[in-house]
């Protein structure tokens, strides 16, 4: 009771060499073959030796294991030892509560593999080779797809060598966008496929059934033409909504292409120090409302430093306009303000400016379902890549791909054990 281990009791406790040694067997008891049901008889005992949850100093369990013969003459079962699964698994060296533990610690303590495995005592691949069947087995629940209602999906690289070498570079990642009781969005990371593309996420979506696929209700995404087929194809009851994040990108992107532009026809080079744009480019990519008393007179002289400058205000005005959308705290008039950005950008002169107002007519109903939706977007998916990152990176990266959707399933909160 005082080690906290079911099935078996404590017959020595020492310190040595730095270690807690806890000597345990099980209570007698009369056992039967698995191979005839014929009561055995023993052949005495073997010591094994597994790795515990470590506490101030390392933990060893030394295991007075029984071993048996079967006297039955026609059973093919000679000999057996005696097997406590709330223990250890069969062949085993790691106790089952220090797997459970070591796989809470990289799910909530950011661990790593060879950390936890310098804590127990042992190497990366015998701790591995515990943990990985038990994330195996909760990655094949097919459970953890139950109650999805708004999908997320992104792609990421997780390599940077030779995809000859190590196949693809890049992985499409669904993630679970649905919100609790409170409204609140709990992302968690779903799967991770290879490919960048379309069909990977048309595939994915198939492999689900039609059960996952009809209770999906909102399918956000970056603007990327691949997965909005694939949702057009396979989600028919989902609305499609364009992440607000990367449409307020597209618009700065717009204003430094006119910037740059204006530059070069006006000075005839790229932006150096003293040019007056060249001064003002992080300004140009702030919120309006942000900008300090001196920032907008910085503005202000730049513009008036050159007629031609007038363009890039007329520019900035405009990504403006398409980010006081998503700012406004009534959805109804942020849509208007959005429907009159789809209906005017495209004829603006400035053809930086047409051309974001053409790319956003085609994403019209997309654009505008975040005004329907309840504000959804997929920052919950970007937000589950950054601890994506960050794993990788504590990991000093990967190669192994099965490994690495384990891992990241399990750190992102797409794993509950």
């Amino acid at each position: 009771m005082l080690l906290g281990l079911d099935g078996v009791h404590v017959e020595h406790v020492e310190r040595r060499d730095g270690l807690l040694v806890v000597t345990v067997s099980t209570p007698a008891s009369p056992t039967g073959c698995p191979g005839c049901g014929v009561l055995v008889t023993s052949r005495g005992r073997r010591l094994r030796v597994l790795h515990d949850v470590p506490g101030v100093t390392r933990v060893r369990v030394v295991w007075r294991q029984r071993m048996w013969r079967c006297g039955e003459s026609g059973c093919p079962r000679k000999t057996f030892v005696e097997q406590v699964p709330s223990l250890v698994a069969p062949r085993g060296s790691i106790t089952k509560r220090a797997v459970a533990w070591a796989i809470g610690q990289l799910r909530r303590e950011h661990a790593t593999i060879q950390g936890l495995a310098r804590q127990l005592g042992t190497s990366w691949k015998t701790l591995w080779r515990a943990v990985e069947p038990e994330l195996v087995k909760l990655a094949a629940d097919e459970s953890r797809f139950e109650n999805v209602t708004s999908l997320g999906v992104d792609e990421h690289v997780w390599h940077h060598v030779d995809p000859r070498r190590r196949g693809p570079k890049e992985l499409t990642g669904m993630v679970d966008l649905t919100r609790d009781s409170q409204g609140k969005t709990r992302a968690r990371l779903l799967d991770l496929v290879p490919g960048r593309s379309g069909k990977a996420y048309a595939t994915w979506l198939g492999e689900r059934g039609d059960a996952f696929r009809k209770q999906v209700k909102v399918a956000a995404l970056d603007p990327f033409a691949g997965y909005k087929t694939a949702i057009d194809d396979k989600l028919d009851d989902a609305v499609a909504v364009l992440d607000a994040f990367h449409v307020v990108k597209l618009g700065t992107a717009a204003v430094d292409e006119v910037r740059r532009r204006v530059q070069q026809d006006t000075l005839g080079h790229r932006g150096r120090k003293g040019d007056p744009l060249y001064g003002v480019q992080t300004i140009l990519r702030a919120g309006a409302e942000n900008l300090t008393k001196k920032q907008r007179v910085r503005l202000t002289a730049a513009m008036e430093a050159d007629p031609a400058h007038d363009e890039v205000f007329v520019a900035w005005q405009c990504a403006q306009q398409l980010r006081s959308a998503y700012h406004q705290g009534d959805l109804a008039a942020g849509r208007r303000i959005a429907e009159q950005v789809v209906d005017t950008f495209h004829t603006c002169p400035i053809p930086e400016i047409a051309r974001l107002g053409r790319t956003l007519r085609r994403w019209r109903d997309a654009f505008l379902a975040y005004f329907t939706t309840g504000r959804s977007s997929n920052g919950g998916t970007e937000a589950v890549n950054g601890i994506i990152e960050l794993h990788r990176r504590l990991a000093r990266g990967y190669r192994n791909r099965h490994n690495y959707r384990l891992r990241m399933l399990l750190a992102a909160g797409g794993l509950t054990p």
